[in-house]
């Protein structure tokens, strides 16, 4: 059988040197969860870190984080979450593919499996403040890679998940198009799964008839809150990474944390 591993970190919340995100190094622990990671599965195919890469959009704490990708074991492709400043990323990452209107959003192939990542960082930042959204021509590019994407087998990635968790004040500032993200890529027989980030705990469930995987943080973590209306949320929890396998039969999903 073939099988082509595929890594996932999300919301690593880099910040300043010297500066804590709720109590945590962030830095430090997306640091050990790389290097974990690298160790354990030097083998992959690539990585993906799914959004809120930084906390506040700074030069400084994306500088910071771009040092934490030093010397790895696989080329790492990076989105864009809520927290994060398309700007200052593109300052700090030049070269980093990016449609003609700026937005981060990019294919990747891995053997007959495709790869395609979105960016919902709204910088209008339209009420609910900290919600995505993608505008119409981040969906025209959508469509337009499904149409030439036939002869592959496809995995969506989006940082602000398109299912309901159930966690009120994260719904609230959930994806505001997700039902037209989601009617899409039902459209299309060869989209196999999404994957996204944003809501910091493992989360699985379907939605349009299509699987959705939620990951956790590699720095602070939410608590199991159902209905709680706050986006504040932290517990002691430990980081984790994804794994995702991709092969003849389908996609098979793993979380590990950091211990």
């Amino acid at each position: 059988m073939s099988i082509s591993k595929v890594l996932v970190l999300t919301d690593t919340h880099v910040s300043n040197p010297g500066s804590l995100v709720k109590g945590k190094d962030s830095a430090a622990l997306l640091l050990r969860t790389l290097d974990k990671a690298a160790h354990e599965h030097p083998d992959a195919e690539c990585a993906v870190i799914a959004g809120d890469l930084v906390h506040w959009g700074g030069p400084g704490e994306y500088a910071a984080f771009r040092d934490c990708l030093n010397d790895r074991p696989w080329p790492i492709h990076l989105m864009l979450g809520n927290h994060d400043n398309r700007q200052k990323f593109v300052e700090a990452f030049p070269d980093h593919p990016r449609m003609d209107t700026g937005h981060i959003q990019q294919v990747v192939d891995v053997g007959d499996w495709r790869l395609i990542l979105l960016d919902s960082h709204d910088e209008t930042f339209t009420a609910p403040f900290h919600s995505g959204l993608l505008c119409d021509a981040r969906m025209a590019w959508l469509r337009k890679q499904l149409d030439l994407s036939a002869d592959k087998h496809l995995v969506v990635f989006v940082h602000h998940p398109p299912i309901r968790t159930f966690f009120d004040g994260m719904d609230e500032i959930g994806l505001r198009n997700a039902s037209e993200l989601m009617k899409l890529l039902k459209s299309y027989q060869n989209v196999h799964q999404v994957i996204a980030g944003h809501i910091h705990r493992t989360i699985s469930g379907v939605a349009s008839g299509l699987p959705v995987t939620v990951f956790k943080s590699t720095s602070h973590q939410s608590p199991l809150g159902l209905g709680n209306s706050s986006t504040d949320l932290n517990n002691d929890e430990p980081p984790a990474f994804g794994i995702v396998l991709l092969h003849d039969d389908g996609v098979t999903i793993h979380s590990d944390d950091l211990t």
